[in-house]
């Protein structure tokens, strides 16, 4: 298995990173690539202010999901909690002994490929992997790297480069990064779920009200709670929601707010989605207890109204998307079925339900809710008390 390396501060990970991790796996057709924050840096001190090196890992999982590789890419915390300075020999140490018999690929950017010399025990780095050096604009050319490249083939006779030029990758510099941040903007030059994640928890002197978020940032922020799976989900869900909102006269903004806020504590586990029932004093029956699917809806209505403050009407689309109930607003039906008919589902009968929504939204509802009935006796499952209640309230 050929596996690439990619460190590096991540302070913080941007779309640099981002395009150049993606570029250089294909070309390299790595069989997996690792991201790894590093503790402290023995390079440079980190900026004051810096988030803290948990934050920095967390931003990092979050790009790693954007990178478009699925499950080639995974990210690392030896390094982050690791005592001492992150040095890269002591990292492949490590790796070398977690893949024996795998092909290691250090991946590096033109700056570092051109002072590898002069990092702590370059001779045993250059032992244990291979070198990938990436220019990160397109003025980094064959002849920025054949010097260097020549004179580590001469110092290390060992050593395995790999030089390439990525056309089209974004040149971004973290200082100036940081500094645009501070000042509210470089969103742009950031993953999506990373520069929400630095927006709600006030990163590099950003300071977003997140009750009062323009949609441009409500979305990142939104997404920064996702996995990388479900963003085409939620992103479909606010785009159906609009639409149903437009063609049956509801509130499109509010409808916009439910979309994105429905599936944020969707990841959580058992565990944790039980903590916040506990901390929100959310009551649950019987099956509730024991069904997972059910509880994110709940406990995402109490996360979207504490933290992003929506209203009640909102609140309540969120709390039923999952179930639905006896008499629902007109704005719950929207959302359970934006939920359930957006662009990317894709089950037998979901054409014949997107037809029948855009023509009769109660019509749309009542076989939407015998449809999830059906396939939760055929699958042996209890059905939510709730949901049988919507179904036999749109009958009468």
């Amino acid at each position: 298995m050929k596996i690439g390396i990619y460190g590096g501060t991540f302070n913080p990970p941007h779309l640099g990173h981002v395009t150049a991790a993606r570029a250089a796996a294909e070309l390299l057709k790595l069989d997996q690539l690792l991201l790894i924050p590093a503790g402290l840096p023995p390079h440079k001190d980190l900026p004051a202010g810096s988030p803290t090196p948990d934050q920095r890992l967390e931003m990092t999982r979050l790009a790693a999901d954007q990178t478009g590789l699925a499950g080639r890419v995974g990210v690392l915390d030896l390094e982050v909690h690791r005592e001492g300075k992150s040095y890269t020999s002591d990292t492949l140490k490590d790796l070398k002994a977690r893949y024996p018999d795998d092909e290691l690929w250090l991946l590096m950017g033109t700056d570092m490929f051109l002072t590898l010399q002069a990092w702590h025990a370059p001779e045993e780095i250059l032992s244990l992997a291979g070198i990938a050096a990436f220019g990160r604009t397109e003025a980094d050319t064959e002849e920025l790297f054949a010097h260097q490249r020549d004179y580590l083939y001469k110092t290390y006779p060992q050593a395995r480069i790999f030089t390439m030029t990525i056309p089209g990758v974004v040149d971004v510099s973290s200082t100036e990064l940081r500094e645009q941040l501070a000042k509210g903007g470089g969103g742009h030059l950031l993953p999506p779920a990373v520069y929400g994640y630095i927006l709600r928890n006030g990163l590099y002197g950003t300071h977003a009200d997140l009750k009062r978020l323009p949609f441009s940032q409500l979305r990142p922020v939104a997404l920064s709670y996702l996995k990388y799976q479900r963003i085409p989900h939620v992103l479909g869900t606010e785009q159906e929601a609009i639409r149903l909102a437009e063609r049956y006269g509801a509130d499109v903004e509010k409808a916009r707010v439910a979309a994105l806020l429905h599936d944020c504590t969707k990841k959580l586990n058992m565990e944790q989605q039980l903590e916040l029932c506990g901390r929100y004093g959310i009551s649950l029956d019987e099956l509730e207890q024991k069904a997972l699917k059910l509880l994110h809806a709940k406990t995402g209505a109490a996360v979207a109204r504490d933290v992003f403050g929506v209203d009640a009407d909102v609140y309540s689309a969120i709390w039923w998307h999952t179930t639905g109930h006896g008499n629902m607003t007109l704005l719950e039906k929207i959302i359970y079925l934006a939920d359930y008919i957006e662009p990317s589902r894709d089950f037998p009968g979901v054409d014949k339900l997107r037809r029948v929504c855009y023509k009769d939204l109660d019509e749309g509802l009542l076989l939407g809710l015998e449809m999830t009935i059906q396939e939760m006796t055929d699958m042996g499952n209890p059905v939510h008390r709730a949901t049988i209640e919507a179904r036999d309230a749109l009958k009468r």
